[in-house]
């Protein structure tokens, strides 16, 4: 195995040579496998283990069991405790998930602290398999049916392509050293009743069956791929990038006969799980939305907008002194003084400074926000009015900011100018207001 396993590093990861590796090792068979296979390779390793408290007793003999290995073999060692069931218990988790997060919080955190390079596990075929079998009970689309990733960021998996059993051959056949977890005996855990009960009847039905589970994970991540570049060429003629937004043209989506398949590739990854919600949307009104925790889905005439949820307080002002130039927050603004009116356009207005009164506040619109368009000799105008002459969607409308003096608005920034501040013949002092 140490032959196959060393040719599987050089091959697959030739980018490790001279870098700085943590190995997670837990005591158990596994880990300490890859443990003892790394001892013979020419890298720079140290070893990292986390006690989760779970098993009274036996998680802290587990601890012993690596701080010893690690001392009589110079291997520099980092530990850490969690109390797991009360972090699960804080954050409505389960043990396993908790675990997790706490495990790989660590490990990130002891990566930059430490300057290594990479966390390597001992995750394997059969643990791969067992996923596979986990997200298919539970519906799943390619991702979950490729399984655990060979790479993901900094974290490597390298004992993927080799079995538990060759595992176990290979560590009776070198001596080593484990400790055995008796939860693993337990069928408490949805992945020990696959391992135990059903991975077994498959394996009987045919002996050869993780090889062929193997080839079949391979097709799938081809087919994946293949997925994935048909999704970013069809993207490119449906989708337009506008600022932090994504805009789908409804119209040229509609052209595409699976264009379901197409948006759950696009959207997946913002976090939607509402499918059927989404899908509605195409032939929904104009206005209804779908929300993921950080984003939403806008359906606005013939776009579906995808954009990021504001976390700004809404009913927060920010002001502008007198003597201020350049105002850098919320927005970007350049005020100065000029002795003529150039050229104007929706980015910049020039105002008679003498009917301005400081400090300017910035905010967004209100309901029920009123103002006297320029050029529309001084009829007044509701700004959600215009806002619907201008056709801007929810999402426009909720980014737009209005400049107020005195509680009267001077600009819907980057829309209309109020008429009360215009220029006029008797004016003597001339202030652009620009948004940069």
């Amino acid at each position: 195995m140490f032959s196959n396993f060393q040719n599987h590093i050089v091959s697959r990861f030739p980018f490790l040579e001279g870098k700085k590796i943590f190995l997670a090792v837990s005591g158990g068979l596994d880990s300490m496998v890859l443990l003892d296979l790394f001892q013979q390779l020419p890298y720079e390793i140290a070893v990292l283990h986390c006690n989760f408290q779970l098993r009274g007793l036996e998680s802290f003999g587990d601890q012993d069991f690596i701080q010893n290995y690690c001392d009589q073999n110079n291997i520099p060692i980092f530990t850490t405790q969690f109390d797991t069931e009360a972090f699960a218990k804080d954050y409505k988790l389960s043990t396993q998930v908790a675990a997790r997060e706490l495990r790989y919080s660590w490990f990130y955190e002891l990566l930059e602290t430490e300057n290594f390079d990479y966390i390597f596990t001992a995750h394997h075929a059969d643990d791969n398999l067992e996923t596979f079998i986990i997200n298919l009970t539970r519906g799943t689309g390619l991702d979950g049916l490729i399984g655990i990733p060979e790479q993901n960021d900094k974290i490597i998996r390298p004992l993927l392509p080799f079995s538990r059993e060759e595992i176990l051959k290979y560590a009776e056949e070198n001596n080593i050293e484990w400790r055995e977890d008796s939860s693993n005996a337990s069928n408490k855990y949805l992945r020990n009743k696959i391992r135990h009960d059903l991975v077994p009847i498959l394996k009987e039905i045919n002996p050869n069956f993780l090889n062929a589970f193997q080839k079949s994970q391979s097709y799938l991540q081809e087919s994946k791929e293949m997925v994935e570049d048909a999704s970013i060429m069809i993207y490119q003629q449906v989708a337009k990038e506008v600022g932090d937004d994504i805009h789908f043209d409804l119209n040229q989506l509609k052209k595409l006969p699976n264009y379901k398949s197409y948006l759950y590739q696009w959207l997946n990854e913002f976090g939607f799980v509402a499918w059927n919600d989404i899908y509605d949307l195409v032939d929904g009104q104009s206005g209804k939305q779908v929300f993921a925790a950080a984003f939403r889905l806008l359906k606005n005439r013939n776009t579906l907008i995808l954009s990021p949820i504001s976390e700004e307080d809404e009913t927060e002002e920010y002001q502008i002194n007198e003597n201020e130039e350049d105002v850098n927050f919320p927005l970007k603004l350049k005020l100065c003084r000029v002795d003529d009116i150039t050229i104007d356009s929706n980015k910049s207005i020039f105002v008679d400074a003498e009917k301005i009164q400081f400090p300017l506040v910035l905010r967004k619109w209100n309901e029920g926000d009123v103002f006297h368009p320029f050029g529309m000799n001084g009829q007044s105008k509701k700004v959600s009015k215009l806002f619907k002459d201008e056709k801007l969607s929810l999402i426009e409308k909720e980014k737009t900011w209005i400049l107020c003096s005195d509680n009267q608005i001077v600009w819907v920034v980057g829309i209309r100018q109020d008429e009360r501040f215009k220029i006029e013949n008797t004016t003597n002092k001339i202030l652009k207001i620009e948004l940069q």
